[in-house]
């Protein structure tokens, strides 16, 4: 078996990651009045949904609008409610419903000792 030791150059995560995302099908939904393409939702990147979880609101559109699309962020202004409209139309667009996760299910017994 052979094994393969990446470079110091070798090709960074994010480039390839970028890469990938260009070359995927992007869902318009409307967003604020205008037409925007989006990544549907199960191909949005951990650092993007870091930056929504943390409120960077613009990073998170630069990272799942199309690139040409960005500027109709800036443009539209949203409001939270318009975004949470946008973010469930954009699941439902992928396919993906926003429903409550599955989750773990609690015990059926209580782990408190007495």
């Amino acid at each position: 078996m052979t094994s393969t030791t990446a470079s110091p150059h070798s090709t960074d995560h994010a480039t390839v990651g970028q890469e990938t995302d260009a070359a995927t099908d992007y869902v318009t939904v409307d967003l604020a009045g205008y037409p925007v393409r989006t990544l549907p939702s199960q191909r949005w990147r951990a650092s993007t949904l870091r930056a929504l979880n943390s409120g960077d609101l613009d990073r998170f559109a630069e990272g799942v609008l199309h690139p040409d699309d960005v500027d109709a962020w800036y443009d539209g202004d949203p409001t939270q409610d318009e975004i949470g409209a946008w973010v469930a139309q954009v699941a439902e667009a992928g396919g993906e419903s926003l429903g409550k996760s599955s989750g773990r299910s609690g015990s059926s017994q209580s782990t408190r000792k007495r």
